[in-house]
């Protein structure tokens, strides 16, 4: 799948897949997350860490006529407050994609799928 951009100088496809793995490298910028899990748990194994080449497995980015909508399955560090860490990474994703891509984002849902503790 992906999103067609009419600019003055002609059409621009963007792929989902580069939506989500830029999606994912700001995420994982963002204090208190540990990395990216993937979306599909019973198949990829339970609370996986993925690697920067593979943070579009744990992104999916939904289209709905105008609207894109991005889910973010995460882990977040012990101690940390979710709800900040979630919101500061839909503001992070929003931000980022706004300023690379130029696409309005709608709707950033976050999935926290582990508590990780970090060992020094």
């Amino acid at each position: 799948m992906s999103i067609e951009l009419n600019t003055t100088d002609g059409q621009v496809t963007i792929t989902t897949d580069v939506i989500a793995t830029i999606a994912g490298g700001a995420a994982v910028e963002c204090y208190g997350i540990v990395g990216m899990a993937s979306k599909n748990q019973i198949k990829d194994g339970i609370s996986e860490i993925l690697r920067k080449e593979n943070f579009a497995r744990g992104v999916l980015v939904r289209q709905e006529e105008d609207h894109l909508h991005i889910d973010m399955y995460i882990i977040v560090s012990y101690g940390t407050k979710i709800s900040e860490v979630a919101h500061n990474v839909q503001s992070q994703v929003k931000y980022t994609l706004n300023k690379s891509l130029g696409l309005s984002i709608d709707s950033v849902n976050i999935y926290i799928q582990g508590v990780r503790v970090e060992k020094d």
